[in-house]
């Protein structure tokens, strides 16, 4: 006679045959998706045209070295106050639900991007930007839904499917972003009479990414199911359900009853302990500290400090002037360079990603990924070098070693489709998803609030130093890539999937 053991160091997670996979449930999927566009239109739109927008509103008062200080402050902001409130809104989604969370995330987003447009001093996209940040807690919370959508035979399979997402919205941000910033000068005849556009140079690519929040919004409101089967009303107040998910009050009576009935069922002495587990819901946070969960966390945390760094300097080196040791392009060529990354991630992931995944394993796939910054990094210099060579209208050299560095560094997307099976096979238990994938976002928050902010300070110091022949930046940025490497070798070598 055996029995099964479980505590808070117990993986969610088993191994389940390979000669059976349960079928992606697409529809609920492809909406989670839909709704994950609207963070990077967000977060993204502003980095085509950033740099010019600090050079205008004078605050570096014509210092070039000072533009990638204040570029990278306004870009972290975003993630300093995420850290601080999204731990709040995904251990809020173990309790409420995780639809109603969502729809407070996108309800912020879309008041804050307007707010960003609309903002002519810095104090004024300071307090937009953190705005931003402060009220979205959907990151988390989403991956919480796709770990509850599937199982161990199919999330392989459907964390594919995120980069997807991400990438379209990394596509279509810098597209939106560098082509219409000042689009009263850039398309004088359908916007050359806007006084409003004149004045707010800006508005319309956050606008236009606001208002996508916001149709996110109805879509979760009418389509979104709920995953978390919350015994209580508080999911969504009855008035605000859609009509067909509304009850009575007798409804509402029987469901209070329930709740009461399965708190005074989880107090009582005889409760085994798995049954309690299960019955009281969410852990307390200090259980959710085992080692799995903080190897994850550590790994994941490594990860964004370095992808988050290289997403930061990317459009700076590309904006400053060829003498300073960028290329010196405009906004619009930026934008098309982004967004081509942006597609060939995105096919490449949703294509390759789970075929990849069957055949080398989770651990592996993360490692190589990191591992492929280390050329991303070392390229910056050779292509600022060989621009010098060809000329300020750059050469064929030139654009080949920039979509190299492009190419390269999808690696990158497939170590976060790894990482994220990791932190779901962390979880202690299954009512305390949410509140894992919040501690990992907290932590990732950090590194990323601290990476745009540190790398391109970095580059402003590295352009008036005269440390490792002014490449100071990018020999940190590539010893920082070995102690993410170090980190991954920490975590487990196999992965199960969730049961």
């Amino acid at each position: 006679m055996t029995t099964n053991h479980a505590d808070e160091e117990t993986p969610l997670l088993s191994h389940e045959s390979p000669n059976f996979r349960t079928p992606v449930p697409w529809r609920q999927l492809s909406i989670l998706l839909f709704l994950q566009l609207a963070e990077p239109l967000s977060s993204q739109v502003i980095y085509p045209f950033a740099p010019q927008l600090i050079r205008e509103l004078g605050v570096t008062h014509g210092d070039e070295a000072k533009v990638g200080f204040y570029v990278g402050l306004i870009e972290s902001l975003f993630f300093v106050t995420q850290a601080f409130t999204v731990l709040h809104w995904s251990r809020m989604s173990d309790r409420i639900g995780r639809k109603p969370v969502i729809l407070c995330g996108l309800l912020g987003l879309s008041a804050s991007m307007y707010s960003f447009g609309l903002s002519r001093t810095f104090l004024g996209l300071i307090l937009s930007r953190c705005l931003n940040g402060a009220l979205n807690g959907n990151i988390g919370v989403m991956k919480s839904m796709m770990a509850e959508m599937t199982d161990s035979s199919n999330i392989s399979q459907a964390y594919a499917w995120v980069p997807i997402s991400w990438s379209t919205g990394c596509t279509l941000a810098p597209l939106i972003g560098g082509s219409l910033s000042h689009p009263a000068e850039r398309f004088p005849r359908p916007f050359g009479r806007s006084k409003f556009l004149r004045e707010y140079p800006y508005f319309l690519p956050c606008g236009i990414s606001a208002t996508f929040a916001l149709l996110a919004w109805f879509v979760t409101y009418f389509f979104l199911k709920e995953t978390l089967a919350v015994k209580t009303p508080l999911a969504l107040p009855n008035w605000l359900r859609p009509r067909k998910e509304r009850t009575t009050p007798d409804q509402d009576a029987r469901i209070a009853d329930d709740a009461s009935a399965s708190s005074d069922s989880s107090q009582r002495p005889s409760t085994t302990k798995q049954a309690g587990k299960s019955s009281t819901g969410p852990l307390p946070l200090r259980a959710l500290l085992t080692k799995p969960v903080l190897t994850a966390t550590a790994s994941y945390a490594a990860l964004a400090l370095v992808d988050i760094a290289y997403r930061a300097i990317q459009p700076l080196f590309l904006s400053t002037p060829l003498e300073l040791g960028g290329l010196g392009w405009p906004p619009a060529r930026i934008g098309r360079l982004l967004a081509t990354w942006g597609v060939l991630n995105g096919l490449f992931t949703a294509c390759f990603f789970s075929r990849i995944h069957n055949r080398w394993g989770t651990k592996t796939i993360f490692i190589w990924g990191i591992a492929s910054a280390i050329p991303v990094f070392a390229l910056f210099p050779l292509i600022n070098c060989a621009a010098r060579r060809a000329g300020a209208g750059g050469g064929v050299l030139v654009n080949a070693l920039t979509l190299l560095q492009v190419v390269v560094s999808m690696g990158l997307s497939l170590s976060y489709g790894s990482i994220f099976i990791f932190i779901s096979s962390s979880a202690p238990s299954r009512q305390s998803l949410g509140a894992v994938n919040g501690l990992s976002q907290v932590i990732v928050s950090i590194m990323r609030a601290v990476g745009p902010a540190a790398a391109n300070s970095l580059f402003s110091i590295s352009i008036t130093s005269t440390y490792f022949g002014g490449q100071l930046v990018y020999v940190i940025l590539v010893a920082s890539t070995g102690l993410a490497l170090l980190v991954s070798t920490m975590l487990p070598r196999r992965t199960t999937m969730p049961s």
